[in-house]
Formats: structure tokens, sequence, C-alpha cells
């Protein structure tokens, strides 16, 4: 049995998820019914607490989906009629394009180098829609914030959605910058797979009601407007994963007693002596090179001939990295760095990469 996943998602469980799942099949929320008053105070519960966590404006509706890979599709039926440009820096940004293209709208794209990410001087085309991925779990390259406020200033008009899975709660978002923001629970909120999260203002949901006014489909069950529409009532146009809802809440809640400062803080700590010992060993090191392109909340190495005898070195301990993904799934190892990660657990695992050696 590991004592410590660092598998990038589904990854370690939070400290109180299982406190929480008892409690919930005591009082037998898996077989609730999202018509009652019960589960809109427990929809409530979650969307004030992610507000509070997060500081989400009073202008932004938090709608619940299956998870963040649906939240793709209903961003580009929702949001576009022609165009999307995407910023793509490894695989799930390239996903997040594909749908796009497979949705038959005349998609762009800027690539980066593979390990590297984007300034504030890229530059994208007049578009209907600006799609970024705030964190690459596939390479760990993130993007820097101030690359989102120069995209804002140069593209009033558009709409831009951020793909957070592999970084919330981390990142300090301005809202003002953005319009659309999602999502999946089994990352950085340490809980078990199958909930989405997706937060969009209003002038996502002008867009949509726009595009259904010329008569053009932008879905059908799982339209934005008819999220939005129940959510004000905190409801779900279908059964959603009521569990998977209450677990967040209760996670959220303990994260804001924890403080989003605190987690940030320790965030930034585990991430910086994972790095520093990377950067300092003979056989192994960072795949991100430019510090300003590292994510703090999923960190990748390059390990070349030696990752299957690193691996074997960590298991021994009770520790599980992520495997590289994709083509570097044997050369590289990655390590997600999330608010159930704690401090000593990161310090236990930079000692051990540290002496590790062949």
């Amino acid at each position: 049995m590991f004592k410590t996943n660092f598998t990038p998602g589904p990854s370690q469980l939070y400290v109180t998820t299982e406190d929480h799942a008892r409690k919930a099949f005591k009082e037998l929320i898996p077989s609730l019914s999202h018509r009652t008053k019960q589960f809109e105070d427990i929809s409530r519960n979650t969307t004030d607490g992610l507000r509070a966590l997060l500081n989400i404006p009073a202008n932004f509706s938090i709608v619940f989906t299956g998870s963040a890979t649906e939240i793709w599709e209903r961003i580009i039926q929702n949001l576009t009629e022609e165009t999307s440009h995407h910023l793509v820096n490894g695989a799930f940004s390239q996903k997040f394009y594909d749908t796009a293209v497979q949705l038959n709208r005349k998609a762009t794209l800027t690539n980066a180098e593979p390990g590297k990410g984007f300034s504030e001087t890229v530059v994208v085309p007049q578009t209907e829609l600006i799609a970024l991925t705030h964190n690459e779990t596939s390479t760990g390259v993130s993007l820097p914030l101030n690359v989102i406020d120069k995209l804002r200033d140069s593209h009033a008009d558009s709409l831009i959605a951020v793909d957070a899975v592999s970084s919330l709660p981390y990142p300090n978002f301005d809202f003002t910058k953005l319009d659309s923001v999602f999502f999946s629970v089994q990352k950085g909120f340490g809980l078990p797979a199958g909930l989405g999260v997706w937060i969009v203002n209003d002038r996502c949901l002008a867009k949509a009601e726009q595009l259904l006014s010329k008569g053009i489909s932008i879905g059908s069950y799982h339209t934005l407007p008819s999220l939005v529409s129940m959510a004000k009532k905190n409801q779900t146009p279908e059964t959603p994963n009521v569990l998977g809802i209450y677990l967040l809440a209760g996670v959220v809640d303990d994260m804001n007693r924890r403080s989003i400062q605190t987690i940030r803080r320790e965030t930034e700590y585990k991430a910086a002596i994972l790095y520093q010992a990377l950067d300092k060993h003979p056989l192994i090191n960072a795949f991100v090179k430019n510090p300003a392109d590292r994510s703090k909340t999923v960190i990748v190495a390059d390990c070349g001939a030696h990752t299957e005898a690193l691996t074997d070195h960590l298991m021994k301990k009770g520790m599980l990295p992520g495997d590289g993904y994709g083509s570097q799934k044997k050369s590289q190892l990655r390590f997600a760095n999330f608010p159930a990660h704690s401090k000593e657990q990161y310090e236990l695992l930079v000692d051990s990469i540290t002496e590790f050696n062949i």
C-alpha cells in the first residue's frame, strides 16, 4: 500500500476526504434526490465555499458537469460560432484545440516548443474565443498570469477561457481578466474523479443566448443557459454526482479554514525544494528549464535511462510518482504538488530523490 500518491490525477486524496465520505454514507447522501432542499443546501454550500476560496465575483456562475473534458466541448459549442484560438504547449491544450476542430470550428493555434511556454509578447489573432491552458499537466509548463492580462488588454471583445484543471486552487486569478475557468476535482482538490466545475461570467451566458437566437445549436441538455438557469436555484438539469458535490463542499470548507494564503505559500515552498533538488542532481533534471515557465503544481523530471530505477527507489519508500505522458512515458516522471501533499511528504520525496544514485 503506497503511503503517498504523487501522480498528477487522480492524485492523493485530501486528508479529510475519507471523513467526509463516511459522513456522507451515514447521512445517505449518495441516494439523495437532486430535487430536494437538502441537495440545494449542499450545492449552495459548495458554490459559496468556492467563491470564498477563489475570490470569484458575483457576476460569475458556477455549474457542475461530469468532467473537465466535457467542459472543453461545452465551451466550444456555447461560446463560439466560427472561430477559436488555442495556445498549445502540451497534450491537453492540444486536445482542447482538437475538440474545436471536431466541432467544425475554424480553430487556429500557436504552438510552443516542448518544455517551453508563452510570454506576454505572444501574438494571437482576433477571434471569438481564446483558449488557454494555465497548467499543462503533460509537460509541467505553466502560463504566467501576466500573459492573460496582456491578452485581455489586446483582445477586449474575445472571450478568454482558462483550463485550470491541474493548478487550482493554487493560482490567484484576476477574474476581471477572463471569462471562463474550469477544473475537475481529482487533482488539486484531492477528491475521487467524476465531477467537473465550470465558472463562467455573464458575457459567456450572453454569447450562448446570442447563438441560440440565431438558431445555432449549442448542444442539447447541457447548454450553458440551462446549466446557469438551474444553478441559480442551486440545482442541476439532471441527476448530478451528488456525492462528489458534497465531498467538494467539505474539502473546500477545510481549505477555507486552512486559508488559501497558507495553501499558496506551502505550494511554492514544496515546488522550490523539488526544483532545487532536480537542478542539483547529477542524473536527473527538471524538464522545464525556464523558471518563469515552471509549474508549481505538476513538476516534471527528465530521468532518461534512470526512470525505472528511480521509480523503484521511490516506491520502496512508499512514494508513487506519475509516469511521463505519451512519448515521454519511459523517460520522465511527473510529481503532483497539490494541497493534499504535505510539506513533510515533499521533504521526504526531495530527500529520496537527492540520495538516488546508480
